[in-house]
């Protein structure tokens, strides 16, 4: 069953790399492959639990006779129960973010972005672009940050090939400002939450890789634009239903509010060891009474608030969350049959070099999805306790806080973007703007390779300077 569990998983696999050729939607197979791993897991649950988990079922049986029924009472809330807890927490935390997003919407903060990008000047749209772009992601998830700034630049500019050009920028932008914090993405809030990093340290050892991530394409990119960008005429001010506009005050207090809230999780987190999602929730209850406060008139009046939230914004990234958990059940299922021990133990074996298994996974990356890949890499060591002795150089990369975990997903984020099925941002950019994979490949792959390496360059640099 060990054998048929694989193949599923790797037929799973080769489909969501494909997706561009096949058109089946990747969250479906993630979910399918995910779920039907662990229905032939259980099919087969007496071989797994004698074999990995004897002494624990043992002491669950206690006095009860041996069953079926037991097996797979002990399977749902020792085995899988295990599992399903940290996915769930973080699907909890995808949903809070985007719920904050919708509240931000609603009150008009976005539209301080597009005053911040408009511009006559090509350079300060490109670097406005790029910075806004870096900095949500830093705080949401890269996805809804990418649908967001690509939304902007809609409102900006007119020319097609300019937007795709800038909608590069954008996606390269998100994927770099996610990778540096601890919740700017799906596979960086993973290796948080499973004990493998620390907010701070995370976040110290991968700014300026990052940073020379997105600068250096984003500097070769904007060569190819003109001097002066076909900019759309400046649009009216934003109403919301009723005859009052969005206050400035009221848009920087709720953007305020809500960054700085999301910044603070990491601490919440530190503070109460309480799931992450719990201080998200917190964030989102401040917003939402700010939002009351603030709205008052406008809710108890006869025309109340309109909802001004892109439905496609909600839609792509309920479907990025429906494969994160597709891809964890997947992941998870692989993990406890074993078959990541033995993908493990032949990296060991053959790469034995941290810095060339992340090359090896970003290069990886550009044709299959990156958080998909990431996870897997995440999931194939345990956290070694620092404190073992006669611990090599090479284990104590797989500490708390050891370079793995750094590279893993620095390489994981940046190399997906090199093309753009590689990434859930460039997915966005090509239904957004039409862009082709072979155009993506002539104008930017080689700009975000050179960006890539320098960025493992600097971060090769930092860690011997600073260990």
């Amino acid at each position: 069953m060990t054998i048929a569990i694989v193949t599923l998983m790797l037929l799973g696999y080769l489909l969501i790399c494909t997706e561009h050729i096949t058109r089946v939607n990747k969250a479906t197979v993630a979910l399918f492959c995910g779920v039907w791993g662990w229905v032939l897991y259980v099919c087969v649950g007496p071989y797994y639990v004698e074999t990995l988990h004897d002494a624990g079922f043992q002491e669950f049986l206690g006095d009860q006779d041996y069953s079926i029924k037991a097996i797979n009472e002990y399977i749902r809330k020792n085995v899988f129960a295990r599992y399903i807890a940290q996915l769930s927490s973080i699907v909890l935390y995808l949903l809070t973010t985007m719920a904050i997003v919708d509240v931000l919407s609603n009150n008009g903060c976005f539209d301080i972005v597009v005053k911040l990008c408009r511009s006559a000047k090509t350079w300060v749209v490109v670097w406005m672009l790029a910075l806004c772009s870096f900095g949500l992601s830093a705080n949401l998830d890269n996805l809804t940050s990418a649908v967001v700034m690509l939304m902007v630049m809609n409102q900006i500019v007119v020319n097609s090939r300019q937007r795709m050009l800038l909608g590069a920028i954008i996606v390269i932008a998100t994927n770099c400002g996610g990778c540096f914090t601890v919740i700017g993405d799906v596979t960086s809030l993973l290796v948080w939450t499973r004990g493998a990093v620390t907010p701070t340290n995370y976040t110290a050892a991968l700014v300026l890789p990052a940073l020379f991530a997105t600068i250096i394409p984003t500097y070769l990119i904007g060569r190819k634009l003109p001097a002066h960008l076909d900019l759309k005429r400046s649009s009216m001010m934003m109403f919301r239903g009723d005859d009052s506009d969005v206050k400035l005050w009221q848009q920087i207090l709720m953007l305020t509010l809500a960054m700085c809230g999301l910044w603070f999780v990491p601490t919440f987190y530190r503070l109460t060891n309480l799931p992450p999602f719990l201080g998200a929730l917190c964030v989102l209850g401040v917003l939402w009474v700010a939002n009351e406060i603030i709205n008052r008139k406008q809710i108890l009046s006869d025309q109340p608030l309109q909802a001004r939230t892109n439905r496609s914004l909600q839609y792509e990234v309920m479907q990025t969350i429906m494969f994160f958990l597709g891809v964890g059940l997947s992941v998870d299922i692989l993990i406890e049959v074993g078959a990541m021990q033995h993908v493990a133990h032949w990296c060991d074996q053959y790469i034995h070099n941290i810095y060339l298994m992340s090359v090896v996974l970003g290069a990886v990356s550009a044709v299959m999805d990156n958080v998909a890949l990431v996870i897997s890499g995440i999931s194939i060591y345990p956290v070694l306790d620092s404190a073992t002795s006669g611990m090599t150089e090479y284990m104590q990369s797989f500490v708390q806080n050891g370079q793995y975990w750094h590279l893993i997903t620095l390489s994981g984020c940046v190399g997906g973007c090199l093309l753009p099925i590689g990434n859930t941002a460039g997915y966005a950019l090509m239904k957004a703007e039409d862009v082709s994979i072979w155009w993506y490949i002539k104008n930017i792959t080689w700009k975000v390779l050179v960006g890539w390496f320098a960025s493992l360059g600097i971060y090769f640099l930092v860690d011997f300077f600073l260990r």
